[in-house]
């Protein structure tokens, strides 16, 4: 992963920024702040990514949206503006293919952001905020929060082990490739179960739960976590006022209307766009001011 100077950030403010975001992207249908939002999360992905998110995007999200796209209007038809009759009858709407392809942003936006919270979100931050008030189930989701990278490392390992004595799943016939990679899941299982319980003995014998126990922590909420807090206070807080107020509005049945473009809802379009961009407006002006310093020695 790249240096990203978001995640250096105090872990409350990365929590309370991705939690907000989540939140938006899952439940705002409407189509401008769903499309900042997909610009916003795969802008930051990209940066963190790099390579692999250009992958992602070929290989998983644009199939999802077309799909989203295409089985909408099949199996949903509402809406006042037909386009066209199937042979079975049922029309084919302009609100359906909207709404179908506002799903599928929606859809691609909370996985955007899902991704850069696991690359930030790390389990060392997730235990700091909840090791305290719910342990057992903090070490319970760190764990689960781990367990996916882990168990794709693992598996490499194991894989290209059983491939130096000739049991790897492409090597010999099918029903040798079907042993081999049961054997492998084996494998994986048996190391899946140790790892818990291991983990489990471990931290129980440092005494992690336990009532008076101080932690250690190099996290500190310092005077820069404080400015971006009241910066993320503010502009949450005029989005939060324009979805209350109704200031933006969308629907899509039976007819596709929006709120009209008024100095209010511009005002929340860009409060919600810079808070969309904000890691990735962090991380390029750090990278323009580490360049200005290299360029100076």
């Amino acid at each position: 992963m790249r240096q990203d100077v978001f995640s250096s950030y105090h872990p409350w403010i990365n929590f309370i920024y991705f939690g907000f975001m989540i939140g938006c992207s899952m439940f705002v249908m409407h189509p401008v702040l769903l499309f900042l939002s997909f610009f916003g999360g795969g802008c930051y992905y990209v940066y963190l990514k790099k390579g692999k998110a250009v992958k992602t995007a070929l290989w998983m999200m644009g199939p999802m949206f077309l799909i989203s796209v295409l089985v909408n209007p099949i199996f949903n038809h509402k809406g006042q503006t037909i386009l066209y009759y199937f042979n079975t009858g049922n029309p084919l709407t302009l609100e359906s293919i909207i709404y179908g392809a506002a799903t599928g942003i929606l859809f691609l936006s909370v996985i955007n952001w899902f991704s850069c919270y696991q690359q930030v979100m790390t389990s060392d931050k997730f235990i700091y905020l909840f090791g305290k008030t719910i342990p057992a189930m903090s070490l319970v989701l760190s764990m689960v929060f781990r367990f996916v990278p882990k168990f794709k490392i693992q598996i490499e390992k194991v894989s290209e082990a059983q491939m130096c004595i000739g049991r790897d799943v492409k090597q010999g016939t099918i029903l040798q490739r079907s042993k081999h990679g049961i054997r492998i899941l084996s494998i994986m299982l048996t190391w899946s179960l140790e790892n818990s319980v291991e983990t489990a003995d471990s931290m129980k014998a440092r005494g992690y739960g336990l009532r008076g126990r101080t932690n250690f922590t190099i996290y500190r909420f310092d005077r820069r976590d404080q400015i971006l807090c009241i910066v993320l206070v503010l502009l949450g807080g005029v989005v939060l006022y324009g979805l209350l107020t109704k200031t933006v509005t969308s629907l899509y049945y039976p007819m596709f209307q929006m709120n009209p473009v008024t100095f209010r809802a511009c005002v929340v379009y860009i409060c919600y766009g810079i808070l969309c961009l904000l890691p990735w407006i962090l991380n390029i002006i750090e990278d323009i001011k580490w360049h200005y310093l290299k360029s100076n020695i």
